[in-house]
């Protein structure tokens, strides 16, 4: 009898222990590269609509100020992109390459309040997205408030072609 109990202790610590590790990984964003949604998905769920011409982003995906990593398709080519709202409540959006770092083609994070290139690390303020060129920024995208809409012209994505060398793992 005392043989089974501690057998059920011993496992019951190991369960604990497990959803323990599985939580601390949750929580560090290290599970996120297995349960995050496609650009699609996340693009879908937003409400974000896309034309022949534009992307328009409903306002209301972007308050919480975590970014809304994007994708579209011209020419054959995959283009990245994200909108967010900065902490200084101005609605932003940029390709998802770095100025300097766009070779790897890593993209960015988002840690808080600030974007973080995945290639080299560098961090700054969402403030600065869409107005700070060069550097290890991500490059500008012009963009517009129209009534409910952060509105991106597709022309003004497609002209980032060369940030983008070929598919990202």
């Amino acid at each position: 009898m005392t043989l089974n109990r501690n057998k059920g202790v011993f496992i019951g610590g190991i369960v604990a222990g497990v959803i323990a590790v599985v939580v601390a990984a949750a929580s560090a964003g290290l599970l996120d590269g297995i349960f995050r949604k496609s650009p699609a998905d996340t693009a879908k769920a937003a409400g974000v609509v896309e034309t022949a011409t534009q992307v328009k982003i409903p306002l209301v995906a972007l308050d919480t100020g975590k970014a809304l990593f994007l994708e579209t398709e011209q020419e054959g080519r995959k283009f990245y992109y994200f909108a967010l709202k900065g902490s200084d409540g101005e609605y932003r959006a940029a390709l998802d390459a770095c100025d300097v770092c766009f070779k790897s083609n890593k993209g960015y994070r988002q840690e808080g309040d600030g974007m973080v290139c995945n290639n080299c690390g560098q961090k700054f303020p969402t403030a600065r997205v869409g107005e700070v060129k060069g550097g290890c920024n991500p490059h500008p995208l012009s963009r517009r408030v129209e009534g409910k809409y952060l509105v991106i012209d597709k022309v003004d994505i497609g002209a980032g072609k060369d940030y983008f060398p070929g598919r990202r793992g």
